[in-house]
């Protein structure tokens, strides 16, 4: 499992390197299909349950499940991509929210936030404590102190042999709450937090979910090893986040500011 979330990971980089305006989301989905298949894995989202590509491509007011297509990426855009790969019978799956050009700075502000939010979830990510300890974390931080809206209809979820798995892993909860985490359990941590109200709508393609306000909404995503503890990260930033210091088309001031 380390192995496919290492994979993941690499793609995104690949991504972060990629991603500029004028780019549609078909070329985007169709380079890290490229590579994924180019390091002997398999999209993992592809075909799943019905979903038509490889990546999930989420611009704006989109939260998360975007469908590829024709849209043309440009400044001021940001953009979730959510990636799946299986590699030697294992998924890895991970996501990153990134800003194209010159975005509003309260946006910015909301991307740092939510990544910051995924890293107080994974600090709760231990053996002995439980579920409800994850999400309690994460809405403490972007509900109460920040006022985002948390999105209840999409949660984080094991991850192993399917993409899939138990157990469930929302980004709000109650404090000592929810099944117990055990050693050795794989898991997605995955905060989607909306600029504004929490409430989401679902577009007739069947995937697509959207905030109803319309306003901003962020998402990324890390593979957990659950340990006595300190939680494992499995997946890794580091070369996503070096690649888009290195790429002058997405937002400097977001990454000067970046964690």
């Amino acid at each position: 499992m380390r192995e496919s979330a290492k994979l993941v990971s690499a793609t995104l980089a690949e991504v972060a390197s990629f991603l500029k305006p004028g780019l549609t989301l078909l070329e985007v989905d169709s380079f890290a299909e490229e590579f994924i298949r180019k390091n002997n894995a398999v999209p993992s989202f592809k075909n799943y349950q019905g979903f038509p590509n490889t990546a999930c491509l989420s611009v704006n007011d989109a939260v998360v499940h975007g469908i590829p297509d024709e849209y043309v990426l440009k400044d001021g855009d940001v953009i979730s991509v959510d990636l799946g790969v299986i590699l030697n019978g294992f998924h890895g799956d991970s996501a990153y929210t990134f800003a194209i050009g010159n975005v509003k700075e309260e946006t910015l502000t909301l991307l740092k936030d939510t990544k910051k939010s995924l890293y107080i979830g994974i600090e709760k990510a231990v053996v002995g404590n439980r579920v409800g300890d994850i999400g309690y974390a994460i809405q403490q931080f972007t509900e109460k102190e920040r006022k985002y809206g948390v999105v209840r209809e999409l949660v984080g979820h094991g991850l192993g042999r399917e993409l899939h798995e138990d157990p469930q892993i929302p980004n709000f909860g109650k404090h000592g709450k929810g099944k117990k985490l055990k050693k050795g359990l794989v898991i997605c941590i995955e905060p989607m937090i909306n600029q504004g109200g929490r409430e989401v709508a679902f577009l007739d393609d069947g995937w697509t979910v959207v905030t109803r306000d319309h306003s901003v909404s962020a998402h990324y995503e890390h593979v957990v090893l659950v340990k006595k503890g300190k939680a494992e990260i499995l997946s890794d930033f580091a070369p996503i986040e070096q690649a888009e210091r290195a790429n002058s088309a997405l937002n400097d001031r977001y990454l000067n500011g970046g964690n």
